[in-house]
């Protein structure tokens, strides 16, 4: 009898402390998404890469320390405009329309804020935005004009007139300026109701203007380098590099002086140094003045962290930090983003949810930004709508398996040798593999370009670049090196991956059926 009643009392006990934990990770938390402009995983010290060492990301990796880090996410297309139209819609380029950096996204389309309003969440974002139109789904906003500025910028915000000319300038620098405007805002807020706020930083975006006191900061570091700056022998195709090396001077934009347009030594080195040593003195330059604007980032992000937990809001906040792509810090010679390869791609992203997020988690789930907006909304207590084509992954946030996940995600720049000379191309990365296609053409008819202001640009390298595809293998190759396209030891895979290319584009209307002189070129070098 008095066993019986003692477990009577505990099922009582766990019944009580379960009711509360269940109460505690069910109730809406807050969601602050925190995204920086072209911040690379090479550049966060909590993912390892080669700058590790240099301790750029202090808070960065006390979050990731408290939550999960996730090792396999990446952009469906490594631009700014796109990747936050994918994001903002959960959908890809061809389905939401923005396709370039010439793309709007329409407040109609501009879907997350949207749906976390219908959960019953104030919206706000505060920072970069560069999606043309006005953020109107957002109960509020503060955004900068298009890329803004990295000093005094001014801020377009809601309460300040008509858009586009509503406008407030603020003194200081960007990074600084976006945090206060946050912290402000979030003081302010309505909170009778959970918060939904994306932040936004416009560093470190090119061309790298760090605050005043970010100059001695790594002044006297020797910046470790990737060797592939100066020998890759096996490294890329006739659409990357030309035949016998030819094209090497006009493709991608460089560190070295390679590139005949724009290249680092050229930018940043100003004495009469030559070869590898003028590459190797750009690259610092390069590096310091990008890791600068980094770690103006991390310490306001710093400063941000202490207000949530002086507020009281750090343990029911849902954060999210990640970049809207990655970034090509020297590797095979390259600058910018825009490649299908691993460092442009690939996207830093982190997530903290204390009671839900295991702290020390790792994921190597294969994310892309299309399955954001799901998440998040189901992290709301929302459904995750019919029209998005992303998925929700908070089951792994959970430390539970996914159901039905994808084996490889889609990847596609559609821009012709335009700014960073960069050649259109598709593709798919698996867990091993990467298979691209560079087709050598722009989606728009010569005769549209007239009205575009890189038309100048575009023909001023040349527009006719090869047709080529280039294969890597990640498992023995995780910085491609080798293109094993030729190798018939891979022909085998290589068909298997174009079956699961070919059935992914037609899956997620990303085929060229509206763009017939790309489909010809398609048809005719798909079994090259």
């Amino acid at each position: 009898m008095n066993m019986l009643k003692l477990s009577s009392c505990l099922l009582f006990v766990l019944f009580v402390v379960g009711s509360d934990n269940f109460a505690q990770t069910s109730k809406q938390p807050n969601i602050i998404f925190i995204m920086s402009d072209d911040h690379t995983t090479q550049a966060v010290g909590a993912y390892g890469g080669r700058l590790a060492a240099l301790n750029p990301t202090p808070n960065l990796d006390y979050l990731a320390s408290e939550g999960m880090r996730f090792d396999q996410v990446f952009s469906t297309n490594s631009i700014c405009t796109p990747s936050r139209a994918t994001i903002m819609t959960g959908q890809y380029p061809q389905t939401n329309g923005v396709l370039d950096l010439d793309g709007e996204l329409p407040p109609e389309k501009q879907y997350l804020p949207q749906e976390l309003s219908k959960l019953g969440y104030t919206t706000a974002i505060i920072g970069k935005w560069h999606l043309k139109q006005e953020p109107a789904a957002f109960d509020y906003y503060e955004v900068l004009h298009v890329q803004g500025e990295y000093f005094n910028p001014d801020l377009k915000t809601k309460t300040a007139g008509k858009w586009p000319d509503n406008k407030i300038n603020y003194p200081g620098h960007s990074s600084d300026v976006i945090t206060d405007r946050t912290i402000e805002y979030l003081k302010k807020r309505d909170k009778s109701k959970p918060f939904f706020l994306m932040h936004h930083y416009k560093a470190p975006h090119d061309m790298f203007e760090y605050a005043p006191r970010y100059e001695e900061y790594l002044k006297d570091v020797e910046i470790p380098e990737p060797a592939s700056l100066y020998s890759q022998p096996y490294f890329g195709s006739a659409a990357t590099v030309g035949t016998l090396d030819k094209l090497k001077p006009v493709i991608g934009t460089s560190v070295s002086s390679r590139h005949i347009a724009r290249n680092y030594v050229e930018t940043f080195i100003k004495d009469s140094v030559q070869g590898d040593e003028a590459t190797h003195l750009a690259y610092q330059e390069y590096l310091k003045r990008y890791l600068r604007c980094v770690k103006g980032v991390d310490d306001n992000l710093g400063r941000l962290f202490d207000f949530l937990k002086a507020e009281g809001l750090w343990e029911n906040t849902v954060i999210v930090y990640t970049g809207d792509q990655g970034m090509m810090l020297g590797e095979h010679d390259l600058i910018d983003k825009r490649w299908m390869f691993e460092e442009s791609m690939r996207m830093p992203f982190i997530m903290h949810y204390p009671g839900v997020i295991k702290p020390n988690s790792e994921s190597k789930l294969l994310v892309n930004n299309s399955d954001f907006a799901p998440t998040l909304i189901n992290l709301a207590g929302g459904q995750v709508p019919s029209y998005m084509q992303g998925k929700s992954f908070t089951n792994t946030l959970k430390g539970q398996p996914e159901s039905e996940w994808r084996e490889a995600t889609y990847y596609r720049y559609w821009m012709h040798m335009i700014h960073h000379w960069v050649p259109a191309h598709f593709g798919i990365r698996t867990d091993r593999y990467k298979l691209i296609f560079f087709y050598a053409k722009h989606y728009l008819p010569e005769s549209d370009w007239k009205n575009f202001y890189w038309n100048d640009q575009l023909r001023s390298l040349g527009y006719n670049t090869p047709v080529a595809w280039e294969l890597y293998d990640l498992k023995n190759d995780p910085f491609e090196l080798h293109n094993r396209y030729e190798d018939p030891a891979y022909q085998e895979i290589i068909a298997g991956l174009k079956k699961q290319l070919a059935a992914q584009r037609e899956e997620l209307n990303e085929t060229d059926k509206s763009y017939p002189e790309i489909q010809k070129i398609i048809e005719k070098h798909w079994d090259d």
